[in-house]
């Protein structure tokens, strides 16, 4: 099964849904299909870039795709609750046990609190997904309740995660609008993020760069 039939699938879309439904609820920013979707297609595409197997590649896509689900049942550990769902959902559709263990297991260790770059997929999902800071993500349009979250992300004018032409370096560069959110803010609430990167960039022999505003931070 592909990533394309995953997306198709209106079971999984709804339970991606409504588990955004219960962060909007309890005031996170999006978490909802534009969120996966983008995770999905970077995650994918730096495994391609790097050499990786079609397969391994489209791997990474679904777990991109489903690694939030598990906010569905609780915000806290939702990256272990969404990998035994995305365990069930796999083995219903007849994935193998080998992919199964990869995805679940990518799952279950791209957030930053618990986890860790287990695999290449693994890897390529904490990458993708922590680099998806941007303001279309905040959902509160008042900006005088902003919380710290709601700042940061909102100051982002635009972001991009790119891989060096050599392969030996891959880069996330952010522009930040610093009238509305100053740079220690972000490392304020993304340096364990930021430490997961790094290594899971290592993890796929790379050197892991953040530039902000063109000044480099790490």
């Amino acid at each position: 099964m592909t990533y394309e039939e995953i997306r198709a699938r209106k079971d999984i879309r709804t339970y991606i849904t409504a588990a955004d439904a219960a962060l909007l609820t309890l005031g996170y920013t999006e978490h909802s299909i534009p969120h996966v979707t983008r995770v999905a297609g970077n995650a994918g595409k730096l495994l391609e870039a790097l050499g990786y197997s079609a397969r391994v590649a489209e791997l990474a896509r679904i777990a991109g795709y489903l690694h939030d689900i598990g906010n569905l049942i609780n915000r806290i550990d939702h990256s272990q609750s969404g990998a035994v769902m995305a365990f069930r959902i796999l083995d219903k559709l007849g994935f193998s046990a080998h992919e199964i263990a990869t995805v679940s297991a990518a799952i279950g260790n791209h957030d930053e609190g618990t986890g860790g770059p287990v695999s290449p997929v693994a890897a390529a999902l904490i990458l993708a997904d922590k680099s998806d800071v941007r303001r279309t993500r905040v959902r509160n349009r008042d900006t005088s309740s902003f919380d710290i979250h709601d700042r940061v992300n909102y100051s982002v004018l635009s972001s991009s995660l790119k891989l060096s032409r050599d392969h030996s370096q891959l880069l996330l560069s952010l522009s930040v609008d610093t009238r509305i959110s100053p740079v220690m803010d972000y490392f304020e609430i993304f340096l364990d993020r930021m430490i997961l990167c790094r290594k899971a960039a290592q993890s796929l022999s790379l050197r892991f760069r953040l530039l902000i505003n063109g000044h480099t931070l790490l």
